[in-house]
């Protein structure tokens, strides 16, 4: 398939920023075969054309860090201290199956579609129904099963390690879904389980990703205990390289930072989940300023409530300017950066995705400037980061597929989803009442 987008501003996000406006983009199949200037328009006949009417053409957003089996539990004791031990890791337990961790998983993927994000990177339990998911709406994923001591979705002490064995090896070929494995923290699983993931990641050469300097508590456990700080401690597990993943480093210090660069370990930023539950605000720039490869995420749907990154990309310029005291900080368009080529760095896939640039895949996405709060634009930086929001997203393609076209989801309707969604929790709701009178 032949596919054509005229009538664009383009953001390319390669590394100098090329832009093209009014622009073009061509697309063979799943990739990008040209990009240029409309006085450029290629003349060979494309079997679909897609009038772009001045949209903002950028690289399908990338969040590097969620949980999309969690939707059920947005929204639930969002204000109580106790909610993790209260709510959340009790009614995993007890509440979380394969069929509504997969219901949970197209509901949150037909919102990161409707958001404009074509990539994700997913850490939660049921996986092969959560990949099931993902097959089905047509994203781009890297799907890791979590290692924890007591999982929902296996009988055994870090039973994970097991599932994953399987898991990995049956969706290795897929052409959208990377399988990859996720210890859930250094202070939930045992040194030893920790080390077998990663033996795993290696054996199979895949993606592997852990919760790392998130808790205060954290902290002091491992100064405590060790005289060091959680990276520290899991760089001398050996577990720490360029396929490693660490999720938040809020706390991370300026030693780690060092190490993270030394290792060259990659770090998930999720500004909203962070500032939300009060931790802190993750040294991103003193990060950049190492050169650590840094992508934004949003967390699950019950830690950030939203899937969105525009939501994240705000946040970023509201807090990281507030807390280095510095209007100038994180430039607008180093933050779209950080959501589109900078997350595919930080999953290791910028050869693939993150940019667009002939020989690419094909992810992208089309924001309309038509709505009221899209005008004007002397900067498209600015309004994609201060003035867009995900209801602005249009058009968006997947390997060269579309997944969502004039703001409808192509691959579900989004009132089914829903629908099915909310049948399955029944059982979960009842729980929840009973836990609230608790």
């Amino acid at each position: 398939m032949k596919t054509l987008l005229t009538n664009v501003h383009v953001l390319t996000m390669d590394a100098a920023y090329t832009e093209f406006n009014p622009g073009f983009i061509s697309i063979v199949d799943d990739k990008i075969t040209a990009v240029g200037a409309m006085e450029n328009l290629p003349t060979d006949l494309h079997e679909r054309v897609l009038d772009g009417k001045g949209a903002l053409a950028i690289p399908g957003m990338i969040n590097t860090h969620t949980h999309i089996g969690m939707i059920p539990f947005r929204s639930l004791g969002d204000d109580t201290p106790d909610r993790l031990t209260r709510f959340l890791f009790p009614l995993e337990q007890s509440r979380m199956t394969a069929s509504l961790a997969y219901h949970s998983g197209k509901y949150a993927i037909a919102e990161m579609q409707l958001a404009g994000i074509t990539t994700f990177f997913d850490m939660y339990y049921f996986e092969d129904e959560l990949a099931q998911a993902t097959d089905e709406m047509g994203s781009r994923a890297i799907l890791a099963e979590t290692v924890l001591e007591k999982a929902p979705d296996t009988g055994k002490p870090y039973g994970g390690l097991e599932y994953a064995a399987a898991f990995i090896p049956k969706w290795l070929e897929h052409p959208l879904i990377t399988p990859a494995v996720a210890p859930h923290a250094p202070y939930t699983n045992s040194s030893e389980s920790l080390k077998q993931a990663f033996a795993l990641a290696e054996k199979y050469d895949v993606p592997f990703s852990l919760h790392v300097s998130e808790m205060t508590f954290e902290m002091d456990k491992y100064a405590s205990e060790y005289n060091q700080t959680p990276v520290a401690y899991l760089a001398g597990l050996g577990v720490l390289d360029a396929r490693t993943l660490a999720a938040h480093c809020i706390f991370a210090t300026d030693a780690d930072i060092a190490l993270l660069k030394e290792t060259n370990v990659a770090v998930a930023h999720c500004i909203g989940a962070n500032t939300k539950s009060a931790k802190g605000i993750a040294p991103i720039q003193a990060m950049l300023d190492a050169e650590v490869r840094v992508g934004l995420g949003t967390d699950g749907p019950s830690s950030g409530n939203t899937l969105d990154l525009f939501s994240q990309m705000k946040m970023v310029a509201y807090f990281h300017k507030t807390a280095l005291k510095n209007r100038a900080a994180f430039p607008t368009r180093d933050i779209v950066r950080l959501a589109t080529i900078g997350g595919a760095e930080a999953l290791g896939m910028a050869d693939q995705i993150g940019s667009i640039e002939p020989g690419k895949q094909a992810d992208i996405t089309l924001i309309e400037t038509d709505s009221v709060n899209m005008f004007p634009i002397f900067d498209p930086y600015a309004v994609l980061v201060y003035s867009a929001q995900a209801h602005n997203v249009r058009d968006v393609f997947v390997a060269g597929n579309p997944v969502v076209i004039d703001k409808q989801l192509v691959h579900a309707d989004l009132r089914d989803l829903r629908s099915h969604l909310n049948k399955e929790m029944t059982n979960f709701r009842s729980e929840v009442e009973k836990r609230a009178e608790e």
